[in-house]
């Protein structure tokens, strides 16, 4: 981004922040240490599709699911990598975005600038309403209330300062990490030294004894993946935080590299764990498998457990998207392919009409949802798996095309190189298209595959409207 670009987001009154002050050069305040940075890049891995949509998983693929999150966890650390590379060559908020619109061309950045924010918005709703629900199993309280009182809170936390926004987001994702952890070491204790009531039929074997590794062969491991790779998003968060990062060149590689043993770990190590514990013939499709395995071991407190961390997730990600969702709609303000209002930032450097928009329609889906819970909403929400999947495409071929032109010598080299690119980048472009296929065989996800296309088209018409009116505009130009 340019500094013109910069004055130009800044102008109306608003002066703009040197690097001096602790500002980025996009205006934001650099505020985000190193601990949230860590915190954020962990808890971006963890969210409702494990506590939650695992137990749809293990319905369809039993044991070998593990496999299949561990395949599909490398093929992020493929992802997460190559957008360090990009980060590590140009630090910016608006992260893949910029890159699209730098390597790929302007109307790059501009769908995928507006799809992103979409998918937050869109997350945003669920997750918001997921909470209010949530909140029902201790109190007897109308969904609504609690989904305007969260939807305002973190709206406020946002406002304030940057630095907020990710003290919260580290407690957040401390309370996800803790229960994993505490889930993996009550387990352990149970295989090791048998006791609950699971510790009799407790037992490693039930990985394969149960009808196989494969219960419903290759192909029912295959069809979760979509299942799998919505777990995973919005683990490239990290990428939006460049901007307000402290020391984005040492912190950000270093949450990136730790996205291996996050996903060996909180995924892998997790569900081994777990049926290991219970055989995946127990679990229901419809039921959380935390809470599936704290029944079998007779723990009563399991279900108000899990619940609390499962609200605590709902609530990271509704306070991830308020976060991200500003930051896309000031980025494309300031490229000249947004609203110009959007470039307004508080004093504290937080971007105020872009979250306050935002927030406004999370609480308008919240009331629909309320209003009319049919299927119309329900195909709205399967979109988001396809919307974020976009931005991965976009880092991927962002940084196919940054390394040639790096490797010509055209632009500097990245400090942070991804390891066995581009084969690496090549091979998770070629995984997202199958998953995108599998989502189009599977009856229930294929309705994504219908929305996109009227997406498009949108953004198409408004990327042509916008050119018109501005044809002198250069963010409309080719690079």
């Amino acid at each position: 981004m340019t500094s013109a670009q910069v004055d130009k987001g800044n102008s109306g009154g608003q002066a703009v922040e040197t690097a001096d002050s602790g500002a980025s050069g996009e205006g934001y305040q650099r505020a985000l240490g190193a601990r949230q940075i860590q915190m954020i890049a962990i808890g971006g891995a963890i969210g409702t599709g494990l506590f939650l949509g695992a137990g749809k998983a293990i319905a369809k693929a039993g044991p070998s699911l593990v496999l299949a999150y561990a395949v599909a966890g490398l093929v992020i650390f493929f992802i997460m990598r190559a957008l360090g590379e990009l980060l590590m060559y140009r630090p910016v908020s608006g992260s893949f975005s910029e890159y699209a619109r730098e390597f790929i061309g302007p109307f790059a950045g501009f769908v995928t600038g507006w799809t992103y924010w979409l998918f937050w918005v869109v997350t945003g709703i669920t997750e918001v309403t997921a909470a209010a629900q949530y909140m029902t199993f201790w109190f007897d309280i109308p969904q609504w209330v609690s989904a305007l009182i969260f939807t305002v809170i973190l709206y406020g936390v946002n406002l304030i300062s940057v630095k907020l926004f990710g003290e919260l987001e580290f407690w957040f994702s401390m309370v996800k990490v803790t229960a994993i952890v505490g889930m993996i070491l009550i387990c352990a204790g149970i295989l090791t030294l048998g006791f609950s009531d699971a510790g009799d039929t407790a037992s490693v074997t039930h990985l394969w004894a149960d009808g196989g590794f494969f219960p419903h062969g290759i192909k029912g491991t295959l069809m979760t993946l979509q299942i799998v790779m919505f777990a995973f998003l919005a683990v490239e968060l990290v990428g939006v935080t460049a901007g307000e990062s402290k020391d984005p060149k040492t912190v950000l590689p270093k949450a990136i590299n730790t996205v291996p043993w996050r996903i060996a770990v909180f995924y892998v190590g997790a569900l081994i764990m777990i049926l290991s514990v219970v055989p995946w013939t127990e679990f229901q499709p419809d039921v959380s498998p935390f809470v599936a395995a704290f029944k079998e071991m007779g723990l009563g407190l399991g279900a108000g457990i899990v619940n609390f961390v499962v609200l605590t997730a709902a609530l990271s990600s509704c306070n991830s998207g308020m976060y991200s969702t500003g930051r896309m709609l000031r980025d494309l303000a300031l490229n000249g392919q947004g609203p110009k209002f959007f470039t307004r930032l508080t004093r504290s450097g937080t971007p105020l009409v872009g979250t306050t928009f935002s927030a406004a329609l999370m609480l308008v889906g919240v009331w629909i949802n309320y209003q009319w819970p049919g299927d119309a909403f329900t195909y709205v929400v399967s979109f988001a798996t396809i919307s974020g999947m976009w931005a991965w495409i976009m880092i991927l071929i962002s940084q196919l095309r940054y390394r040639r032109l790096s490797d010509l010598g055209v632009l500097p080299r990245s400090a942070f190189r991804a390891p066995g690119a581009p084969y690496t980048s090549v091979f998770a472009l070629f995984f997202i298209a199958m998953v995108i296929v599998m989502m189009g065989i599977d009856k229930e996800t294929r309705i994504s595959l219908y929305c996109a296309p009227l997406w498009a088209a949108l953004l198409g018409i408004s990327y042509m409207v916008l050119k018109a009116r501005n044809p002198e505009n250069k963010a409309f130009a080719k690079n």
